[in-house]
């Protein structure tokens, strides 16, 4: 896009383009996601930027109206496997805050400078003022939703001083902290007392476009595995909850499937969500991960564009509008969840997930629910026996292997790792094929254009909608949620589970 055509986005208050750009208003001193319902401003007035980081980096601040630095993250970081997606990923799970700017370059295997050099030519600001944007939206949200002391939000924000945190709030938003608490008004204070009372963290998890709820948390219930993920409710109101480890505890994460009805839209909506943490430095790396398990930052328009319009996966795409692609909470879980998942069913598969977790992983404090463990850590599952899950001595090889690996080092599965090199040190794992490769790739990794022609669940799809294997290439690259669609067809009437690769293993 060129400015004109932001600017036209702007004037029609596209909501496709939230996150993507911001609207910067030279007159006000403002910035404002394309969709803000202001008055549109003239266009000598205002100025583009590439993120929220820039915005502030040029002395402006977050809108009331329409809280831009809330917005869903570009989609664009996730289908990039370049230096920036991955750093933008990694920015995201807060690795600068817990391992600063070098820690991220040696992550990624840059120089902090030139890190610094390609951020600031893509985004408009270097490592440190992205990574400070998102401490001062992480800030806002505990002043608002929480009833915690400012010099606890402080800290809990990634803040290293409560005088840092206050000057980058009077910057951001023009007030201190006690005055942008109450700034929140009657609605939050009322969140605020609920979350008080639940010791919890209320939060709305924003995404563009429409979501497929139904079918997302269809696919986690059909999944969730005993006593770390559980998935209550009737179909239309369900909540889905899980145990997470995180760089400072563990956390307890609620998702509900709807919002209440001020909640959706045309442009967009968000999903209800509560987090119970042991510590509340983990918030930031622990909504990141609940927006990458629901897909949260994917661009349901770009896809729908390029599926849509296909002569054979187009009906699907145009009749299930918002399908996402689910990623995973947890990659180290999910690489070894796809090995556990190879060659048998989805109820096996759970069941002996179920058994690895009451076996080797870590009990909580004390049970929440159905929730009384979080997932096993790859040094644990390292040196296992395994000798209480019923499978082949192969798979067990396979399962320590794959663990090693991650517990070492030789294979990398956070947020910014590439996702190439990954695959290629999967491969060279004993018992990891290229099924298994694509799955972990596909969830663990997020990537956005995996396909998987061996999964029999693929092959069910491709028959019922009269495509090859080949016709993948025009679903480029957006071949991962082509997936999801070929494997809802086959659910209906429920396809028989049999076969070395079913469609319920994805």
């Amino acid at each position: 896009m060129d400015d004109e055509a932001r600017y036209e986005a702007v004037r029609s208050r596209d909501e496709r383009f939230d996150g993507v750009f911001f609207t910067g208003v030279l007159t006000t001193g403002i910035y404002c996601r394309p969709s803000c319902p202001a008055v549109t401003p003239k266009r000598g007035n205002v100025r583009f930027f590439p993120s929220a980081a820039a915005a502030q980096r040029a002395g402006l601040r977050a809108c009331r109206r329409c809280r831009p630095d809330a917005v869903p993250g570009s989609a664009e970081w996730n289908a990039r496997a370049d230096l920036t997606g991955r750093a933008m990923r990694m920015i995201a799970d807060g690795v600068v805050d817990r391992e600063g700017v070098e820690g991220l370059a040696r992550r990624l295997g840059y120089s902090a400078r030139q890190v610094h050099r390609r951020l600031t030519a893509d985004l408009g600001a270097g490592p440190v003022a992205l990574a400070r944007a998102q401490r001062t939206h992480t800030a806002r949200v505990l002043l608002q939703t929480t009833a915690l002391p400012v010099t606890e939000i402080a800290f809990a924000s990634g803040f290293a001083s409560v005088r840092q945190f206050n000057d980058t709030i009077r910057e951001a938003h023009a007030c201190t902290p006690r005055e942008l608490r109450a700034r929140g008004g009657a609605r939050a204070a009322i969140r605020a007392r609920e979350a008080a009372e639940s010791g919890g963290v209320a939060l709305r998890l924003a995404h563009r476009g429409p979501y497929a709820a139904e079918e997302i948390f269809g696919f986690l219930r059909r999944r969730a595995v005993p006593g770390v993920e559980e998935v209550t409710g009737e179909s239309g109101a369900r909540t889905y909850r899980r145990t997470l480890a995180l760089p400072h505890g563990h956390g307890v994460a609620e998702v509900r499937e709807r919002a209440d009805e001020a909640g959706g839209g045309p442009g967009g909506g968000w999903l209800p969500c509560r987090l119970h943490l042991t510590d509340l430095r983990d918030l930031t790396t622990a909504v990141q991960r609940m927006r990458r398990l629901f897909d949260l930052d994917a661009d349901p328009y770009a896809v729908a564009d390029r599926l849509g319009c296909d002569p054979l996966l187009g009906p699907l795409v145009r009749g299930l509008p918002g399908l996402r692609s689910p990623g995973a909470s947890d990659p180290h879980e999910a690489a070894v969840r796809a090995v556990l998942g190879q060659q048998i069913t989805v109820g096996a598969a759970r069941a002996l997930t179920g058994a690895l977790v009451a076996a080797y992983g870590k009990p909580l404090p004390a049970p929440d629910g159905c929730l009384t463990h979080v997932f096993p850590d790859p040094g644990t599952l390292a040196g296992a026996p395994l000798e209480e899950l019923r499978m082949p001595g192969s798979r067990r090889l396979a399962i320590r292997a794959v663990a090693a690996a991650l517990a070492d080092g030789a294979l990398v599965l956070d947020p910014g790792a590439d996702r190439d090199e990954a695959e290629r040190a999967l491969l060279d794992l004993p018992g990891v094929g290229p099924w298994t490769a694509g799955c972990v790739r596909m969830r663990a990794l997020g990537d956005p254009d995996v396909f998987l022609p061996g999964d029999a669940g693929t092959r069910h799809g491709l028959e019922r909608i009269g495509a090859r294997a080949r016709d993948a290439e025009r679903w480029r690259p957006w071949r991962s949620y082509a997936l999801h669609h070929l494997w809802n067809a086959t659910l209906t009437p429920p396809p028989t589970e049999t076969g070395t690769e079913t469609a319920e293993k994805r």
